[in-house]
C-alpha cells in the first residue's frame, strides 16, 4: 500500500522524523510547516492523506480541516500536544478520520496510516511501488539502504545516507548545519556541526565530478546546505 502524503507540521524535527518513516515505508511525502502552505498543496497535489498538526502557523490544523472538508474528502490524520477532549471532539467533528497525541510512537503513527488509507480506498499499490527518492541525478533507496549517483553505486557512510536521504526528499531547500546533526543523530550521536561540514565534503568527493567546484551539493554562505535539484 503506497500513497502520496503530505505533511503539515511546523516541528521541523518531527516533520523529518515522519517523512523519513513514510519513505521507508514506499509512500512519497511532500512536507509543509503552515497552514496556508498545506492548502496550497492540498488543492495542487491532492495527496491521498494529510498528517496534519493542529498547532500550525498562519492557519491552524482546525482552520485547514474545516476547508479540506468543503473542498474534497481526502483523509486527514491530526497530531497535537493538545490532549483535551473538547479538541479531539472537535477535531473529529471537523471530519478528521483519525487523532493522535503528541508524544507518540512513529511505528504506532505509521500503522494508523495504514489503516486511515485502507478504509479510504485512496492508496493505489499498483501507482507507487518505487520507494527510491530521486533528485539532481541521484537515487536514494531507503529501503535497500542504497545510493547511486548518475546511474552508478555510490559507497556511504550512514550518517552520509541519512543527509543525502533528507536533501534528496527536498530538492531546493537549505538545510542549515543545525537541521543536518539532527538528521544524522541516529547513526552519529557524537556528531558535531563541524562534523556535518565533513559529511558534505566527503559526499562531495563521491557525487561531484569536481568536488572544488560542485553543482548538486551546494554551500548557501551564512546559512548551511542545499540540493540543487536542476540535475534530476
Amino acid at each position: 500500500m503506497c500513497a502520496h502524503v503530505l505533511v503539515a507540521e511546523d516541528d521541523a524535527m518531527q516533520a523529518e522524523l515522519i517523512r523519513r518513516s513514510l519513505i521507508a515505508e514506499g509512500h512519497t511525502v511532500t512536507v509543509v510547516h503552515d497552514g496556508r502552505a498545506a492548502l496550497d498543496a492540498a488543492r495542487r497535489l491532492a495527496p491521498d492523506l494529510v498528517v496534519l498538526d493542529l498547532m500550525l502557523p498562519v492557519i491552524d490544523g482546525f482552520g485547514v480541516c474545516r476547508v479540506l472538508r468543503a473542498d474534497d474528502e481526502i483523509p486527514v490524520l491530526m497530531l497535537t500536544a493538545r490532549s483535551a477532549e473538547d479538541d479531539v471532539l472537535l477535531g473529529l467533528e471537523l471530519g478528521a478520520d483519525d487523532y493522535m497525541v503528541k508524544p507518540y510512537s512513529p511505528r504506532e503513527l505509521m500503522a494508523r496510516i495504514r489503516t486511515v488509507l485502507r478504509r479510504s480506498g485512496r492508496a493505489d499499490a499498483d501507482r507507487r511501488e518505487d520507494p527510491v527518492v530521486r533528485a539532481a541525478g541521484l537515487a536514494v533507496d531507503p529501503v535497500r539502504h542504497e545510493v547511486r549517483c548518475d546511474g552508478s553505486p555510490v559507497e556511504c557512510t550512514p550518517a552520509e545516507f541519512e543527509i543525502l536521504l533528507a536533501m534528496t526528499g527536498e530538492p531546493e531547500r537549505v538545510f542549515s548545519r543545525r537541521q543536518l546533526l539532527e538528521v544524522t543523530r541516529g547513526t552519529d550521536r557524537a556528531s558535531t556541526e563541524r562534523a556535518v561540514d565533513v559529511h558534505i565534503m566527503n559526499l562531495r568527493r563521491k557525487i561531484e565530478a569536481d568536488p572544488r567546484r560542485p553543482v548538486r551539493l551546494l554551500t548557501v554562505f551564512g546559512v548551511g546546505y542545499k540540493l540543487s535539484g536542476g540535475h534530476g
